[in-house]
């Protein structure tokens, strides 16, 4: 094995080992946050400039981009649901789900900056560019990493453990995910704008739609055909805004 890529498998298998330890011992609320010192830690070691982990503003242009991910895809899967006759809000509580919301897309941005995108967009993709991939190897790389990091949440007792016909379509959408945030890091050369994009779509997702078997506000159960991380809809509309970033991507060069 080329030794260059020794810093980037052994921290990304440290990140795994750790969480799925912790996912294994009812830690999953918990377990993002040893990232945060695993990154700064590999960091440090590797003298990366800021300019390198993608610790910089970037362009409106991008901020626009990352609303707009989770504002279109999970807009538009709300709508397909309700269309489709698959929503029942007749019991949900609204104030607790936008005080869910707020909270998530807000304090969420900085906690994806520390954790979950500091650490495969930021250092991960640093470690990969240093070690001579390029910008797309760097991107699908750590967009396997991300899936397979999420592999134990979603599979063990953790609360976001879903049915094990879910979980193939989650681990698609995953990587959808991951490439879309990653594209928008390759965009924007800023890992803030993908940690907005995270935490505005976790702040949606997770309250109206729900996660693991919990039921969100928009009351939908068929959520293997209408959620937007678990669900068919989710794998269609995803893949459609990766591949119009790709395009944006292709006609920038």
């Amino acid at each position: 094995m080329d030794r260059r890529y020794t810093p980037a498998i052994a921290g990304t298998s440290a990140a795994i080992l750790v969480t799925t330890a912790m996912d294994a011992n009812g830690l999953a609320a918990f377990s993002a946050l040893p990232l945060m010192p695993l990154t700064a830690l590999l960091w440090y070691l590797q003298k990366f400039s800021q300019a390198e982990i993608g610790l910089a503003w970037g362009a409106a242009r991008g901020y626009r981009l990352a609303v707009a991910y989770p504002l279109i895809v999970l807009g538009l899967t709300a709508i397909v649901a309700f269309a489709a006759g698959a929503t029942d809000t007749s019991e949900t509580d609204w104030n607790k789900t936008l005080i869910n919301f707020g909270l998530m897309s807000t304090i969420g941005i900085v906690m994806g900056l520390i954790t979950e995108e500091g650490f495969f967009r930021g250092w991960l993709w640093a470690a990969l560019r240093r070690a001579g991939q390029s910008e797309t190897q760097a991107l699908l790389w750590t967009s396997l990493a991300f899936t397979a990091w999420h592999v134990s949440a979603i599979t063990l007792d953790t609360g976001f453990d879903v049915p094990a016909a879910e979980i193939p379509v989650y681990l698609v959408n995953a990587t959808l995910l991951g490439l879309i945030w990653g594209m928008l890091r390759m965009m924007t050369g800023s890992i803030v704008v993908a940690s907005v994009s995270h935490a505005l779509w976790n702040g949606i997702d997770y309250p109206f739609f729900g996660f693991g078997e919990n039921v969100g506000a928009l009351g939908i159960q068929q959520t293997h055909i209408y959620g937007p991380e678990v669900g068919l809809v989710g794998i269609v509309l995803n893949t459609l805004f990766a591949a119009a970033l790709y395009q944006l991507i292709k006609r920038g060069q």
